[in-house]
Parts: C-alpha cells; structure tokens; sequence
C-alpha cells in the first residue's frame, strides 16, 4: 500500500481511514519518508501511543509538536509554552495556568457555556437551514473570548485569524495570524497589568504564581502569558468547533443514534460526548523526539528522531475499541486519547466536554433530528481535521 501521511488531499477527501487500518495491522511502527528530509516514525496503535506520551523523559516536546512545526518559530517558544515544553518547566506551566481554569473557576465557565449555548441554540431554530460550522464555530469562540476579556467587537476577526493561525494552506500566512495573535495579546496584557478585570488574562498576570521549587515563586512572564494565551485560544476553538460539526453530521447519517441519545435523557449525555470526541479526533497527530536510543514494540528508534502520534488511528484501534467504526453514543467503556495522554493532556479538555454537552442537552428536547442539504466538506490538515461546511436543515420536533 502506497503510505503518505504528508499529503493533505487524503484529509480533505475523508478517505484517509484505510491507511491507518492497514498500517495498524501490518506496520504499526512505520518509518515514513519525507521529500527533503530525513523522514520519522509514524505509531498508529494505541498502546504504542499512550506509552509515548507517557514517558516525556524519553520522549520530548520541546523540539515540535507536530510535523508543520518550524524549527526557528518552536524554538521562539520551546519551554515557555505549554505544548512545547518538557518536564519540569511543564509541570510549572501547567500547575501556573491550571490556577486560572481549573475547578475554582468552572462554575463560571460552566454558566457562561450554558449562556452561549442557550443564545445559539436559539439563533439555530430561527434560521432553520444553513450551515452548521456557522454555529459550529460560534460556540467555543464565543465562550473562549468572552473568558479572556477580549472586547465584542474583535471576537469574529479573532476566530477568523485563530482559523488562518492554524489551517491556512499558505505558510506566510500562517505565520503572519500567529504574530498578529501574539501582538494582540501583547497589548490586550499591557491593558490588563494597568486596569485589571475578572477576566482571565487578568488573573493570569495577577494571581497567577510559578512554583520553581524550594518555596520560590515568580510571576509568569510576559512571553509565557502571550504564548500559552495563544495556545488557549486556538485549543479551545479548534476541538469544539469540529467535534460539534462532525456530531451533527453523525446524527444526520444515523438518526437512530440521535433518538437513542433522546431516550437515555440526561445520564446519555456524558457518553454521548465522548463518543463524538472519539468519532472527531480533531487533533490528528502529535510529535515528539526520542532524547536518547530506545525502541518501540521492539523497533530500534535513535536518539534525535522524530516520532509521530496518530490519535485518529488509535481511537479507531480494533484491540480496544469494539467495532471502532461504527458511531455508538452509549459506547462504555471509551478510553480514547482525543486530548491526547499523560502530562500533556490538554488543559481545556473539561471545558470543551461541558460545552459538547450543553449543547447535546439544548438540541436534543427541541429536534427530531437534522438532514443535510449538501456534501459535508473536510480542511485538508493532517495536524488539526474537521469538517469545514455541513449544510444542514434542522428538524423540529412536534412536541417541542
């Protein structure tokens, strides 16, 4: 079989998924050429991965973290941003930043999602036909700005350039989105140390301590805030919007599985969510770079080489998940890995449930279900894949 996990067209056809199942089967540990490079190992199942991502001794992050990663711009942020850090500047960063979303903060992000939620919906039913990634979009957008203190009027240009940050085919134009990100959050942080707000920038720069060990303790410092502000917002948008579109279209294939979920009533909704979650996988793949020689499932790997997580393949893996391919919204047990595994699990993965659900709950008493009125269209990413238009017709139910 011809493997090309580079080629963006497969993504953008949907029609990726025998490759994986191929290389799960028979090259689970496949050493992937590269045109003009010196090519990196690809895991696809899910033992070999979770094993990966565990072990961040032998395993690094701070040399990229996926395969677009450029070696000039990583090293800009290695170790003062979350997903590109090791141990133990990591775990700093992460227990720092886990004191602005952590538990102390969720009944407020909780009644925020449901306010958003509850606007979105209705602005759904009114319109009646369109597409869904409009909406799709609107939902994680919306709560993460809104979180951030960032000002109404800015909140679409935001999710616009987050959107050309991270999906834009043109590399200068990636670059450009970033640094206009990063320049944003700059000024909106200078703002915010002057006239300090509820918002989470300002706890940020405020409250939020850096335990270096040995009872010190320091501020976080401008570039660490910018960065992992920036890695906020673009985690938050990117799982939710497409897991939300990638539900929908599900249920509009399958409106079995819509009236199961209607029939469970509340207690269906938490696997429902974890359901789509493995369905969607929205971040396609991680990477590391092995720190020392090791080896994988009995595969030499070299110190320095790359090694690619394929998170959509092991959350389609026969030896965990019973018929994978199947959409299941009462599948138990779900161990999938779509924030990824270990210390690197992503830091907005309880927000971006709650926000799935509140969802689910708001559609579910007033549709039938939903039908679509044109071809579902993918991005064309092997790092960060959805669906980027879904026309659909919501269908109302008759006794709401």
């Amino acid at each position: 079989m011809h493997i090309d996990l580079l080629d963006p067209e497969p993504f953008a056809r949907g029609d990726f998924w025998e490759t994986f199942t191929w290389l799960r089967a028979n090259d689970p540990v496949h050493r992937h050429p590269e045109p003009g490079g010196e090519g990196f190992w690809a895991l696809t199942k899910h033992r070999d991965i979770t094993r990966v991502y565990a072990d961040t001794e032998t395993f690094s992050s701070a040399s990229g973290m996926n395969l677009g990663s450029h070696p000039s711009a990583v090293a800009a942020v290695a170790q003062r941003m979350l997903i590109v850090s090791d141990a133990p500047q990591h775990t700093r960063l992460k227990r720092a930043l886990h004191q602005a979303v952590g538990p102390q903060r969720m009944p407020y992000i909780e009644e925020l999602v449901e306010k958003v939620v509850a606007e979105l919906a209705e602005e759904a039913l009114e319109r009646g036909e369109f597409d869904f990634i409009d909406i799709a979009k609107q939902l994680p957008n919306r709560v993460v700005c809104a979180l951030l203190g960032i000002p109404t009027r800015d909140w679409s240009w935001i999710g616009e350039l987050t959107t050309d940050a991270f999906e834009s085919e043109d590399e200068q134009e990636r670059s450009n989105a970033n640094s206009e990100i990063f320049l944003y959050f700059m000024e909106l942080l200078s703002e915010r140390r002057a006239r300090p707000g509820d918002d989470l920038i300002s706890h940020i720069a405020h409250d939020t301590q850096v335990d270096e060990g040995g009872g010190e303790h320091r501020p976080l410092t401008d570039e660490e805030i910018v960065f992992n502000l920036s890695g906020i917002l673009s985690g938050a948008n990117e799982t939710t919007r497409y897991s939300a579109a990638g539900a929908v279209h599900q249920f509009a294939r399958n409106p079995d599985q819509w009236r199961l979920l209607q029939d469970r009533g509340p207690e269906g909704i938490a696997p429902a969510v974890e359901e789509i979650l493995r369905w969607t996988t929205p971040g396609i793949h991680a990477m590391r770079t092995a720190t020392r020689d090791t080896e994988i499932n009995g595969v030499p790997i070299a110190e320095g080489e790359r090694v690619t997580l394929w998170n959509i393949s092991a959350n389609r893996d026969e030896d965990l998940f019973t018929d994978p391919h199947t959409f299941r919204v009462d599948r138990r047990p779900n161990r999938h890995i779509a924030f990824g595994h270990g210390r690197h699990l992503c830091l907005g993965a309880h927000m971006a449930r709650f926000e799935l659900a509140a969802l689910l709950r708001a559609l579910t008493g007033v549709l039938d279900g939903f039908e679509t009125t044109g071809p579902a269209l993918h991005n064309s990413s092997n790092f960060t894949w959805g669906i980027k238009s879904l026309p659909v017709r919501l269908l109302r139910s008759r006794i709401a």
